[in-house]
């Protein structure tokens, strides 16, 4: 179970992030993540190293988001886990705008946040269905 406080933090964190893979702020989606990272897939496994990775991971998401005409993401959080004093597992579905207002349909992820005195930090990203 968690506390609201970690849920709001959370909230808030996905928020950000959301905002800055829909405008395609490379450096603030590298903020968001803990060195070294993973993100996994059913058909591929990568880790980034460095900031610059990171961001070079996420070049290709806004021209994706803007072909699909998608202008915001929000994160709906299913599941918040504690798993230690700075580990949370989370699963987000992320539920995403068109330019016209209209829903689109979204992604699930499960998260690994690792919470210091920075914040939350994705440290594990794991595609989901």
């Amino acid at each position: 179970m968690t506390a609201p406080a970690e849920t709001d933090e959370l909230t808030d964190f996905f928020g950000r992030y959301g905002t800055a893979l829909t405008t395609g702020d490379v450096a603030a989606i590298a903020r968001c993540h803990a060195l070294p990272g993973l993100v996994v897939s059913d058909s591929y496994s990568f880790t980034f190293s460095s900031p610059a990775a990171v961001a070079l991971s996420f070049l290709g998401a806004a021209p994706a988001y803007r072909e699909n005409r998608i202008v915001a993401a929000h994160a709906q959080l299913l599941a918040v886990q504690r798993l230690s004093t700075a580990l949370t597992l989370v699963s987000v579905e992320w539920e995403y705008l068109d330019d016209q207002g209209s829903a689109v349909p979204g992604e699930r992820y499960r998260y690994l946040i690792r919470t210091g005195a920075d914040g939350p930090l994705i440290t594990t990203v794991i595609a989901t269905r």
